[in-house]
């Protein structure tokens, strides 16, 4: 990959181009982030004293401008699936704007904004960074939309994971039928699991990693748990499946209107 130093925006906060696309580097006190501006897509976190990274990237990703990148934090907007075209919507695929930002000693708040090709703002992005990463997503017009945060966590081995408290009921996007699931659940084929969201906070225990990701889902209403497992997907070489699990906080039943602000908190804890 090429990568190309084009700005610096702060002593802690540089523009890059990765290949084609406009990469943000954050480097702090606090821990280290990447953020793509196509997509407003958080790429990397690693906390301070972290030594892996808290989200999955491909390491093969083309970086192409109109191609979604696979990994981070995509934002599946305004629809999510494949009902429309570009699957997902095309938030994800479109280039976003750093409108505000503000790096202190103890917090870090960037904000991206949305605007389409007639300037009107369609929504809005606000990380925040501490001894948490916080990803806020504001939907900001009148049109009625779909959200999922698609989060790629990273994990040493997806044998020695377990993701807890679930639904003990799911629909099954792989078979399309409602069908029974344990809780806690471990990953052992390919997944394609939207749960109703019954409680807000969820752990994925990685004990190869030897840590927890606790996540906190704010004003969603479904969970999305996916591993493709062997399936083949663009931009995964075939043994990605093994380091990689999705948890995506969701608005899919209950749509989203104007000013609905939807969020997710990560944490490390061991």
């Amino acid at each position: 990959m090429l990568i190309q130093h084009i700005q610096q925006i702060s002593s802690e906060l540089n523009l890059f181009h990765y290949n084609e696309i406009p990469v943000l580097e954050l480097k702090h006190s606090l821990g280290e982030a990447k953020i793509s501006l196509q997509g407003a897509q958080l790429l990397s976190w690693k906390p301070a004293n972290e030594s892996q990274d808290v989200l999955w990237l491909s390491e093969i990703d083309p970086f192409q401008l109109g191609v979604a990148i696979r990994g981070g934090i995509p934002l599946c907007y305004p629809w999510f699936g494949g009902a429309k075209q570009p699957p997902h919507g095309t938030a994800r695929i479109a280039l976003w704007q750093l409108t505000d930002y503000s790096i202190a000693q103890d917090k870090v708040r960037l904000e991206f904004s949305y605007f389409d090709q007639q300037q009107v703002l369609q929504a809005k992005v606000c990380m925040l960074f501490d001894d948490k990463c916080e990803v806020q997503f504001t939907h900001c017009t009148d049109e009625q939309v779909q959200l999922a945060l698609h989060s790629y966590f990273s994990v040493g081995d997806i044998a020695q994971v377990e993701v807890h408290p679930l639904p003990t009921v799911a629909f099954n996007a792989v078979s399309q039928q409602k069908e029974q699931y344990p809780s806690p659940r471990k990953i052992d084929q390919h997944i394609d699991c939207i749960y109703a969201l019954e409680q807000s906070q969820n752990l994925i225990t990685d004990k190869s990693y030897q840590r927890q990701i606790e996540i906190e889902h704010h004003n969603a209403t479904e969970l999305v748990l996916w591993n493709p497992w062997h399936k083949e997907m663009s931009a995964m070489q075939p043994q990605d499946y093994k380091n990689m699990l999705c948890l995506e906080t969701a608005r899919l039943s209950q749509l989203l209107n104007k000013g609905d602000m939807v969020s997710v908190v990560l944490k490390i804890t061991k």
